[in-house]
């Protein structure tokens, strides 16, 4: 444990405090991060509809520029991982469990509940709500992960700088980095991660609890929960101690085969042809507004400001709280690779992977809707299952299904005591097993203790606050890596 920084210490120290405080105090807890939550999205929203929609311009510059031609690494450098192996890495670090829990929820709520503009449950609503899923898990996701891996990858491979969110500031603040202000900014990184994955590892928890409850009448509660999380993280744990090249290499790789098992399935004995179309048609609806889509801010009364906050605004603070983790881990996975291969496998690759599966899964559900049953009487992550139900090998799809959330629940808890590692081990491309066991645990007892007081939402609200912060330091790591992208380009030329 000598490698571990104050990083490490100080971020235990508050996940503790905070977990304790919402353990004891759930409800004031929930009531204050709601608050700060509500008053962040209403005063901001315009901020962060901008910064996301700024990350795709420069990330699609960077990509087509001069710049692209830089290497991430030495000049001779090679990809350390073959490119399906690096998207399906990349794929389920950034994505995993939420893709399952929302494929078939977020479309059909669209639809049936609170369509953006469209009538509720018209057929424009149906397509309207498949294209907002595209827009919330597509292209400024992907930029917006893309610029942050692309600043961690450079400075790290490139300049040789430890793997640390700080670092990437060194242009614009030099040394100061290395002292109190590059802790506090490793910190604030290091604490969003950890709530980040706690939360999407309480997604997992419940889903698999509601798919074993509805085959097998698993009893569903914190019990089963606290015994399905506790089997998950000794997998997990031992994925952690083999390290990079073998654990999350391998289980990357079981998560695209599965899903694409579940994906070509429900293709074959679902609507077929509906979702072909509807592919087509909602995914040039995603293209053809996506600049209006993207400066919405819903000023007006009449504007439904309601949806946008619930939706848009809280899917990009979300992902903004995801981006030191993801992007960290990313970028780890990247090296070797020109800057214009990365940016345009980030970009396009899982945009259009996301787009297959919103389509195939939610016009699945919007099918089954307009049947005759009734999806939304089901929670949220009872939805899928329930539509499976009503397809020809409902079972094996179900039981694939939770497969494919214990597999990304592993790869997600796995890749995030890596990152965690890294960041609190003074940026160490390889940590220490027990640093990272340390973390993997504090993972699991975070959303293991949010489910027991029902703190799910009040820590949702958290990450939200959360990325509010750590927004104003993506916009000093953009700054800070043109210019230095800018530096590297004039000494190349100078070299030939």
């Amino acid at each position: 444990m000598k490698k571990v920084s104050k990083v490490f210490y100080i971020t235990v120290v508050l996940v503790i405090i905070t977990v304790i405080f919402g353990a004891l105090f759930p409800a004031q807890f929930e009531q204050i991060t709601g608050n700060i939550q509500s008053f962040v999205a209403t005063t901001f929203g315009w901020y962060y509809m901008l910064l996301m929609s700024a990350l795709v311009i420069i990330s699609i510059f960077i990509a087509v520029s001069p710049l692209g031609k830089i290497r991430l690494g030495k000049d001779n450098d090679t990809p350390d991982f073959s490119t399906p192996t690096w998207v399906a890495m990349l794929f389920s670090a950034g994505m995993g469990i939420g893709l399952v829990f929302y494929g078939a929820a977020e479309p059909l709520s669209h639809y049936m509940s609170d369509a953006p503009t469209a009538p509720v449950g018209s057929d424009q609503a149906f397509k309207e709500g498949l294209s907002y899923a595209y827009f919330h898990w597509g292209l400024h996701v992907w930029a917006m992960y893309g610029v942050i891996a692309l600043a961690l990858a450079f400075f790290q491979f490139r300049k040789g700088e430890p793997g640390l969110i700080s670092a990437t500031l060194k242009p614009l603040f030099g040394k100061k980095m290395n002292g109190p202000l590059g802790t506090l900014i490793d910190v604030l990184a290091v604490f969003a991660t950890v709530f980040g994955v706690a939360t999407s590892l309480g997604f997992g928890a419940v889903q698999i609890n509601g798919g074993l409850s509805h085959l097998f009448d698993f009893e569903v509660g914190f019990t089963s929960q606290f015994i399905i999380i506790a089997v998950v993280t000794l997998l997990f744990l031992i994925s952690a101690w083999s390290g990079l090249s073998k654990g999350i290499k391998y289980l990357s790789n079981t998560n695209m085969v599965l899903a694409v098992i579940l994906l070509i399935t429900v293709l074959i004995v679902g609507p077929t042809l509906l979702i072909l179309n509807m592919f087509t048609e909602t995914f040039g609806m995603y293209i053809q507004n996506i600049i209006q889509s993207s400066f919405r801010t819903s000023p007006l009364e009449s504007d439904n400001r309601g949806w946008l906050d619930a939706w848009t605004i809280f899917y990009w603070a979300w992902w903004i709280s995801w981006a030191p983790f993801v992007g960290m881990f990313i970028a780890r996975v990247s090296r070797g690779r020109t800057i214009r291969q990365f940016m345009t496998g980030v970009l396009i690759l899982p945009t259009l992977l996301v787009g297959i599966w919103y389509a195939s899964f939610g016009t699945t559900a919007g099918n089954v809707q307009n049947s005759g049953i009734d999806l939304t009487q089901y929670t949220t992550e009872l939805v899928l299952f329930n539509t499976f139900d009503q397809l020809p090998l409902s079972l094996i799809l179900s039981i694939v299904a939770i497969l494919l959330i214990g597999s990304f629940f592993i790869t997600s808890a796995d890749s995030a005591t890596f990152v965690l590692g890294i960041q609190s081990t003074h940026g160490s491309l390889e940590p220490p097993n027990m640093v990272k066991i340390v973390w993997g645990i504090a993972q699991s007892s975070v959303a293991l203790i949010l489910l027991y007081v029902g703190g799910l939402q009040a820590i949702q609200n958290t990450i939200i606050v959360a990325a509010l912060p750590f927004s104003f330091v993506m916009i000093l790591m953009v700054i800070a890596l043109f210019k230095a992208l800018n530096k590297e380009s004039r000494t190349i030329k100078g070299r030939n």
